[in-house]
């Protein structure tokens, strides 16, 4: 194979989900036994059975206010679509579909939500005049992810006219093989009754789509349209597109709804005194039938529900409307028990408040989560530029990236969390790592789904695209020139973070739980099926743990750093690393994009958050080779270990300034630190690097805490309040607070607090302070709003940028369910320690 090239898409080291569920599912349907002589491989082969059966379905649409799909290519999509229609202009403003900003929501957003299970969804359209509920429950059951059930639930607002008349959809498609038709029927103008949509595809089997009459007043008929339209029923219109355009729902309905005004106006409305009101005129033709895409059409005066019950033929028996209800009922008794009992929340945070807070911010996390196929755009030109050998080297990458020699690769999937329902709707690399920190304490083997989605875009070097823009309509999210991706840029590797976190859990249950097929079932024992049973687990890290040592090498070899072309001492002459995709302004790579950085860009460059990430990536592969057994790769990572260690110091730490900085290249050819003190300089603190004991922890703490620096009533800020770039230009991470560093410096002021050391009583009262500031910041803004948001304006508190921003900002649960320190036995050191800093 080339260098470069990508793998299959379906997945090369392993089975990807999708190829799992199907091989199974044939499996199961034909009756075929395997015979296996390891019991361990018929465990893992069930657990993946287990999983993807219970995983199939979900609203893993989150770009769409409600969206479901399976985890299968090409395959059957729903999505709501809703708007007022009391004047003919509202049509064109207050159709609601795809997640935006500003489009008049006081909130919207899971209370609840399990993704084996189901929840509940609000959506308070104050546009619309509407509170939407949106339930939606999983039923298993057969060969094919079993069945899945929506109730759809609107109310007016107080302040809304009563006699509000709102257009409901229902957009159902079909990809791919397989036959969707909508059952006639009796009335030729729409349904009286219940709507049946019948379809069968290869993934899926046979399956049956109901949307019942549901309970709302029906708007009166205008008599003159009486032999065009009906009195408002339920209507159907089956439609055939090309696959291209399936996803484009809103040019789809609004083309058809166009074509019956245009009628209209052609046939009858010149012959009419007054015109008819606009709901009537944009009540669509009932034409029901076979069509890749069905259009199901409800209009409503006041308030209304309905239901959508899709059963799997292979499930047996047919979902009805009391089984919603009873599903409903105990998906959300279940929910509230076991989210008491996963994230217990410690004092000052036991209110009932902030329960709810984090119940509801735990629930858009994980029920943001998402299914994704499509092509990527890639530039795999390699073209010379693109090392960045040259001073000047940004304006030579410039003048590559301009010639365009980028292609589309795959079709790709990926199951994956979101940053931003509204903005950000794709994968993000190392958003995810931090995405996963609470899901994995929910549902573990949920997390290493996800994780070996990711892993299983890696190519032969070891890359992941930093950014996962698959498909037409994830593109359609995106300005134009920051969809291709590029084989040379790298991201924080946070998933290795999480994969710590795995092999924690596994140490902990230490095979205790039994290994067998018996103890497994769905429902919550699945979320744990790998760590109760170690063998799984091992086998995770077994599969995981090449590609993990390829994007290593990969990182060592495409972000490394210059020590011997200049003259700079240090213990190691292989460890230091650059971040490559540097510009003047930006340094995008690094996820902190705007962060002051050396000027001008040098290749002599050295970037110590790159480093600290290194460090904590050799860390972490030191502990799971350490799991596998590997002594011979444990004592290689851990040489890594300490010479990053020490090249820390030696290249990255300012004496003069107390704290670790970027390093450069100056005018006479010599080494030069440059410190802007902020989240740069904190990276081996927050990486865990760096010991109790270390001399360089004062420093670090002292400007951690430093009110005329970092620290906030609201959290730590990006950049010192000394620093000249303070507030500047974008402004993105050059002042705001953002949860996932401070969530980073909270578990480091946790781990000092709790050991032996001389910054231990310090380290306790940052640790209770900071822990404080950052949730009630993001629970006052979310009260006040009813979004999370994506930073925090470190004077104010107000949540700001992005919003709906409920990736890493939800890390505020873990926050909340860690220990409380403020009621041992050191508090009365507080007063000494702030004296002190």
């Amino acid at each position: 194979m080339a260098p470069g090239r990508r793998p299959p898409p379906s997945g090369w080291l392993w089975p990807t989900a999708t190829s799992v569920f199907l091989c199974l599912n044939v499996l199961a349907t034909l009756g075929l036994a395997v015979s296996v002589q390891d019991d361990s491989v018929i465990l893992n082969n069930e657990v993946a059975r287990q999983n993807n059966q219970s995983l199939l379905w979900g609203p893993y649409r989150p770009n769409l206010y409600f969206g479901v799909r399976p985890r299968i290519p090409k395959s059957l999509m729903a999505g709501l679509m809703w708007g007022k229609v009391d004047t003919y202009d509202d049509i064109q403003s207050t159709i609601r579909y795809t997640c935006e900003q500003n489009e008049g929501m006081k909130g919207y957003g899971w209370d609840e939500y399990d993704t084996r299970r189901g929840g509940v969804q609000s959506i308070r359209d104050i546009v619309n005049g509407i509170e939407l509920t949106t339930s939606f429950v999983k039923v298993p059951g057969g060969a094919h992810g079993g069945s899945w059930a929506a109730r759809i639930k609107g109310e007016l607002n107080a302040d809304a006219p009563q006699d509000r008349k709102t257009i409901v959809i229902l957009y159902v498609t079909q990809e791919g093989l397989g036959e969707l038709e909508a059952v006639e029927g009796d009335d030729k103008f729409g349904y009286d009754d219940d709507v049946t949509l019948q379809g069968s595809s290869p993934a899926l089997g046979d399956y049956k789509l109901v949307v019942t009459r549901g309970t709302g007043k029906q708007p009166t008929s205008d008599h003159r349209l009486s032999e065009f339209r009906g009195p408002g029923q339920t209507v159907v219109q089956s439609l055939s597109y090309a696959e291209e355009l399936l996803w484009q729902a809103k040019a789809v309905v609004f083309k058809q709804l166009k074509e019956g005004v245009d009628w209209l106006v052609q046939n009858k409305y010149d012959n009419m005194d007054a015109p008819p009101p606009p709901w009537q005129v944009y009540h669509l033709t009932n034409r029901p039938g076979a069509g890749n895409v069905q259009i199901v059409q409800k209009i409503f005066e006041g308030s209304f529900e309905f239901d959508i019950l899709f059963t799997s033929g292979s499930a047996g028996k047919e979902l009805t409307s009391a089984d919603l209800t009873r599903e409903i009922k105990e998906t959300t008794e279940s929910f509230g028990e076991r989210f008491a009992s996963v994230f217990s929340f410690k004092a000052p945070f036991t209110a009932e408040k902030y329960k709810k807070f984090g119940r509801s911010m735990f629930s858009n996390l994980i029920g943001g989560i998402g299914y994704f196929y499509g092509e990527s755009i890639v530039d795999r030109s390699y073209a010379p530029e693109y090392d960045e050998d040259n001073e000047g080297f940004w304006e030579d990458v410039a003048e590559a990236r301009a010639r365009q020699q980028q292609a589309p690769e795959g079709p790709y999937e990926l199951f994956t969390s979101i940053p931003s329902r509204p903005f950000f709707p794709r994968g993000f690399l190392w958003d995810e790592g931090f995405h996963l920190m609470p899901i994995s304490d929910w549902d573990i083997d949920l997390t290493m789904e996800i994780v070996t989605s990711w892993f299983n875009l890696m190519d032969d070097d070891g890359w992941i695209a930093r950014e996962q823009i698959l498909g037409a309509e994830a593109r359609s999210k995106v300005p134009e020139e920051f969809q291709t991706q590029y084989p040379h840029y790298a991201n924080p590797p946070t998933l290795l973070l999480v994969l710590d976190a795995f092999v924690d859990k596994l140490r902990k249950t230490n095979g205790s739980m039994p290994a067998q097929r018996e103890h497994l079932s769905q429902g919550v024992s699945l979320a744990s099926a790998s760590v109760d049973n170690p063998e799984v687990g091992l086998e995770h890290l077994r599969r995981l743990y090449p590609l993990l040592r390829r994007q290593f090498n990969w990182f060592k070899k495409t972000q490394a750093g210059d020590i011997k072309s200049y003259d700079r001492e240090a213990f190691s002459t292989k460890e230091s690393y650059r971040w490559r995709g540097r510009t003047v302004t930006h340094c995008l790579t690094s996820g902190l994009d705007d962060y002051p950085r050396p000027q001008p860009p040098h290749p002599g460059e050295l970037n110590v958050d790159l480093m600290s990430w290194m460090g904590m990536m050799a860390k972490s592969l030191t502990n799971i080779a350490d799991a596998l057994g590997m002594a011979e790769e444990v004592d290689a990572y851990r040489t890594v270990q300490a010479a990053i260690a020490r090249n820390l110091d030696d290249l990255h730490w300012s004496e003069k300034d107390g704290c670790y900085c970027d390093a450069t290249i100056d005018a006479f050819e010599e080494n030069q630190l440059v410190c802007h003190k902020g989240y740069i300089s904190l990276f081996p603190f927050l990486t865990g690097l760096l010991e109790p004991d270390s001399p360089r922890l004062a420093g670090i703490l002292a400007l951690l805490g430093d009110e005329d620096e970092l620290w906030s009533p609201h959290g730590l800020r990006s950049l010192s309040k000394k620093d000249e770039f303070y507030g500047t230009a974008e402004n993105y991470w050059r002042s705001p607070v953002w949860i996932n560093i401070n969530y980073l410096a909270i578990v480091q002021l946790h781990r000092l607090a709790l050991q032996d050391g001389p910054h231990r009583a310090t380290a306790r009262d940052l640790y209770t302070r900071l822990r404080k500031n950052i949730v009630d910041t993001v629970y006052a803004s979310w009260a006040e709003t009813g979004f999370a948001w994506e930073q925090y304006n470190p004077e104010t508190g107000a949540g700001q940028r992005t919003q709906h921003f409920t990736g890493w900002t939800s890390l505020v649960v873990k926050i909340m369910a860690m220990d409380d320190l403020e009621a041992g036995p050191e508090t009365e050191t507080k007063k000494h320690v702030r004296d002190e800093l």
